[in-house]
């Protein structure tokens, strides 16, 4: 009688166990606790009967069965495991792609505003020497105009009458006469080319005559009865007159930015002058000064106890206003 076989006692398969360790979810994929899986082994394996010992089944066969069903659901994770892998793989090298082609569209960039910067530069340099350019030309077109005016004179004040304007170059003669004889007297031809009011057209707005611009046919002429009325105050028929070169436009108005200068400095007993283009000199400490700018003569009258405070044209015309 064959002696029965004590079954098997099962292998301990908790030892090295790692208690409470879990696969929760691997890319999607929910995985089974270890520790479940092999109780499930245990409760389904099946008892060896005392019998014979010729069981249907042996645990060493279920054991074997589970081990192949595990291998197999390990691999179908494993491959599911190296397609997520091939997948990020492939997503990793798609970004590197993209990285390295927006290094690329960076670094294009970076040269063309370098390219940009650089013709930048250039075109400010043009600009400026354009701009010196323009202004050479400008000075030198102010320059021309004012020796094409060297044989006129400018006459301020003259009364806006109609016996006047239709004979202003008998007037002019009748203001040589009554101011500056002399030159008569010397035989100087005091002939005028022209005479005109400017500006053509009368403004009824405007309270003040017109100014007169007159042409003499003798350069010298006009330079003697300027010189003349530079000394004292002009006269017609007993109105006071100016009489002063007659300039472009431009530098006239830089002679009237230092007008309120030149009344103070006339004032002062400093004998100012306006000398061609638009420079002011005076007489001060037994030296005469020049400027050329109203700043030069302002940060001048600043170092100068006897002249600090007496020209601030600011409060001045904030007085007149």
């Amino acid at each position: 009688m064959a002696n029965s076989t004590e079954p098997q006692k099962p292998q301990n398969t908790k030892k090295n166990k790692k208690k409470g360790a879990t696969l929760d979810i691997f890319y999607g994929a929910k995985i089974q606790n270890t520790e479940q899986i092999e109780d499930n082994i245990k409760e389904n394996a099946p008892k060896p009967s005392k019998g014979n010992g010729n069981s249907p089944q042996t645990y060493e066969e279920f054991e074997s069965e589970m081990t192949k069903k595990m291998e197999a659901f390990w691999e179908e994770k494993l491959e599911i495991m190296q397609k997520k892998f091939t997948h990020l793989q492939n997503r990793y090298d798609e970004t590197e792609k993209e990285n390295q082609a927006l290094k690329a569209r960076i670094r294009q960039l970076e040269d063309n505003n370098h390219v940009k910067e650089q013709e930048l530069i250039k075109q400010s340099q043009n600009t400026k020497k354009l701009e010196e350019n323009i202004k050479y030309l400008t000075d030198k077109v102010i320059d021309l105009e004012n020796r094409g005016r060297r044989d006129n004179l400018r006459i301020i004040g003259l009364p806006e009458k109609p016996e006047i304007n239709t004979k202003l170059d008998m007037v002019i003669q009748d203001i040589i006469k009554e101011n500056c004889p002399e030159i008569l007297e010397q035989g100087g031809n005091t002939a005028t080319v022209r005479a005109h009011r400017t500006p053509s057209t009368l403004n009824p707005q405007k309270t003040t005559p017109r100014n007169v611009i007159a042409k003499f046919q003798s350069y010298q002429t006009k330079e003697k009865i300027l010189q003349e009325a530079r000394k004292r105050q002009f006269r017609y028929k007993g109105m006071p007159i100016r009489v002063t070169q007659d300039l472009a436009s431009s530098t006239l108005n830089d002679h009237k930015a230092w007008n309120m200068i030149f009344r103070k400095a006339r004032e002062l007993g400093l004998q100012p002058r306006i000398s061609y283009p638009a420079k002011l000199t005076i007489y001060f400490q037994g030296k005469v000064w020049a400027f050329n700018k109203i700043e030069d003569f302002q940060l001048f009258a600043k170092k100068r106890p006897e002249l600090c405070g007496k020209f601030d044209t600011e409060n001045q015309r904030a007085r007149n206003t």
